[in-house]
């Protein structure tokens, strides 16, 4: 039987472009147990390029834990979520580039892709702010 892991992931800068950091959360997704948190420190960079920065480390992430695990991402991102799921276009380089980069990490294991309100992603926006305070990654 397929692991299932949750990752709820988020981003943010403060400026557009400005500091921005992602964040993510990995959750066991039969037990509901939070498994790891991981923020990612960009630099300068734009809110959505944080935002797929953010779904990446929590991606990899997940795969530490079990690289064969179907991954259920939780977004409030609606551009990453539509994008990802084939269903829009992605016109940005550096998009293009962090969303192949995700394709060739999940490879032919099962992902999905939902949408969230902001509210429903404190945990995920929390990671991403503490890594955007410290100037640096982390993870646990």
């Amino acid at each position: 039987m397929v692991r299932q892991l949750i990752v709820e992931a988020d981003g943010g800068s403060r400026g557009n472009p400005g500091i921005a950091a992602g964040g993510a959360v990995v959750i066991d997704g039969e037990t509901g147990e939070l498994l790891a948190e991981v923020g990612v420190y960009v630099g300068i960079a734009t809110n959505n390029v944080a935002e797929y920065r953010g779904m990446l480390a929590g991606l990899q992430r997940a795969y530490e834990f079990d690289p064969e695990a179907s991954v259920h991402f939780r977004l409030d991102s609606k551009l990453i979520v539509e994008q990802m799921s084939g269903r829009w276009k992605i016109k940005h380089p550096d998009m293009q580039v962090l969303a192949q980069e995700a394709r060739t990490l999940i490879g032919n294991k099962n992902a999905t892709f939902e949408w969230i309100p902001r509210l429903q992603n404190a945990r995920a926006d929390a990671a991403a702010n503490k890594c955007m305070d410290r100037k640096e990654s982390f993870q646990s």
